[in-house]
């Protein structure tokens, strides 16, 4: 089969590779008909997220069911699916008390990592092969797909970001605890950026101020969103002016930015010696831009080691600090009938769809934001 594989820092090849197989009763092999490159994958394009050449990336793939072991009883042959980012089992405490992004049971690479197991996302989360491929092979068969009723004729871009991006931004803007009449911080006009903007509304935001340094994309926040937009690169400190702008800070900053924002000099070369996780850069702002007693939401990947961070002025203006990846499963049926209602429009982030052959050019464009690139969804 086809399959977008790993092989260098910012070398992404298209590659044969060997077909899966079933290698558990309850696996199931999906064949992938859409699939989408996140922001996160960057960090494996870029050299940050180590993995070894030849290796199978991505995590938001849907498709249709080709084959299934026998213990299978949730999906048939020809169900059509959405696979979430997270590999989860389902039996254990995390996923059966909604925290599936934490599966005791999905990643055996404990040694580094007590964390859970994601689709394509390198040895250190569970070595398990990505779905930006021809061909998936998915376990834990009977907990992890999301079945689409028959009866739904939506296209798959409608539905393929309920592997991630939906979930996520929903889950960012839940577990920040956003109220009725919060003043709401979004960093970063990315998929995941956007879309929190959105749910943030939805749960009743009476202010929702968008941050960015690419003008296209907060041109794109405010005509999606008709969010109030800032541009990081015009101030010095931006959060203090969001401090100001708001009178005293916002309820609720969610950061969805992570370690990709702007890099000093120092903190560029430290990450290339492995001394820095990356920048914290959308930190200082988030800690500057929020109001004391207020939370600060991190959505965005982080690294594991970082220098100077500001935990001191965490502690002494009592701002809630939390983070993590997002738990998925639970919110699919959720968010699939906020989307066949009508409630929001995923496809509205869709800036780029291309064949999967096309994988190394789309990892470049968006690597780099050209043609004012948001999201790019392959089509194998």
């Amino acid at each position: 089969m086809k399959a977008v594989t790993f092989q260098g820092a910012k070398d992404i090849q298209v590659k044969q590779v060997e077909d899966p197989t079933l290698q558990k009763n309850d696996d199931i092999i999906v064949r992938i008909t859409s699939t989408a490159i996140c922001g996160s994958d960057l960090h494996i394009y870029q050299g940050a997220l180590p993995t070894h050449p030849g290796y199978v990336i991505g995590h938001e793939p849907m498709g249709i069911v080709e084959e299934v072991g026998p213990e299978v009883t949730k999906v048939k042959k020809g169900d059509r699916v959405v696979l979430p980012f997270n590999i989860s089992c389902g039996q254990c405490y995390y996923c059966q008390h909604d925290m599936e992004s934490q599966c005791d049971n999905s990643n055996p690479n404990k040694e580094i990592a007590d964390t859970g197991g994601y689709f394509g996302f390198t040895e250190r989360y569970g070595n398990h092969p990505g779905g930006q491929a021809e061909l998936l092979r998915v376990p834990f068969g009977n907990f992890m797909p999301f079945v689409i009723p028959e009866s739904c004729e939506l296209e798959d871009e409608a539905l393929l970001f309920m592997s991630d991006v939906l979930p996520t931004a929903y889950w960012s803007v839940e577990n920040s605890g956003v109220k009725q009449g919060d003043t709401v911080v979004v960093l970063g006009c990315g998929p995941v950026g956007l879309m929190t903007q959105k749910f943030a509304w939805m749960k009743g935001a009476k202010r929702v101020i968008a941050v960015d340094n690419l003008p296209y994309r907060l041109n794109h926040a405010k005509k999606m969103n008709n969010v109030e937009t800032i541009n990081f690169g015009k101030y010095d400190d931006t959060g203090s002016y969001i401090k100001q702008i708001t009178e005293g800070g916002a309820d609720v900053v969610i950061d969805c930015v992570g370690m990709d924002g702007k890099k000093s000099v120092i903190e560029a070369v430290e990450q290339k010696l492995k001394l820095q996780g990356g920048t914290i850069s959308a930190i200082k702002i988030a800690l500057n831009a929020v109001r004391k007693f207020g939370t600060i939401q991190l959505t965005g990947v982080y690294g594991s080691m970082y220098n100077m961070f500001p935990l001191g002025n965490i502690f002494e203006r009592n701002v809630t600090l939390k983070m993590g990846q997002a738990p998925v499963i639970h919110y699919m049926p959720m968010l699939f009938d906020k989307i066949t209602s009508g409630e929001f429009d995923p496809t509205e982030i869709i800036t780029h769809k291309l064949p999967i052959d096309a994988a190394s050019d789309a990892y470049k464009i968006f690597n780099d934001h050209e043609d004012e690139v948001i999201k790019v969804v392959l089509k194998p």
